[in-house]
């Protein structure tokens, strides 16, 4: 059976490093990020873009499900309300492919910390530490399994993911 392994969280806590790790620890895997989806210049948020993004990020996920060469498929984006997934998901053809939902959660000064690296190496600017700060209670009520990264490294996340997946 396959694996749709859907991974969120605020803006900074480490998604796309987690995925990365998950995909060396995960057999026969693709990853897309679905900020790649949103990668356009200028940024632009509309009825008509999100409409464009969602069924990008459902006929790629659709083509990593019906490949024959992928077990794994690493789904990693922000989807910081459950209505986001629940957008996605009818998209999907999921028959025959288990569908496991993780969000990755940090407490404030961990993430602010991770931020600030971030702006200092000019990954981010400095008013997305407020923006990925005040997103972070919207994550609570998802129906999703939360993993607290406060601590942990990208690597030991993924450990936890996998093993939740076999669980």
């Amino acid at each position: 059976m396959k694996n749709l392994i859907m991974v969120n969280g605020t803006m900074g806590v480490g998604k796309t490093a987690t995925c990365r790790e998950l995909q060396k620890l995960l057999p026969n895997n693709v990853f897309l990020d679905g900020d790649w989806c949103w990668d356009m210049r200028p940024f632009v948020v509309t009825d008509e873009t999100e409409a464009m993004v969602l069924d990008n990020i459902s006929y790629l996920l659709n083509s990593f499900i019906r490949c024959t060469a992928y077990d794994n498929i690493i789904f990693c984006w922000v989807m910081h309300e459950q209505g986001i997934i629940d957008a996605v998901l009818p998209g999907l053809d999921t028959a025959g492919c288990s569908v496991s939902s993780f969000t990755l959660t940090a407490g404030e000064a961990a993430l602010v910390d991770r931020m600030a690296r971030d702006v200092a190496a000019g990954l981010r600017e400095a008013d997305a530490i407020k923006r990925s700060v005040d997103r972070l209670g919207l994550y609570r009520n998802m129906n999703t399994e939360k993993i607290d990264v406060s601590e942990i490294s990208p690597a030991q996340a993924a450990r936890l993911i996998r093993g939740r997946l076999n669980a």
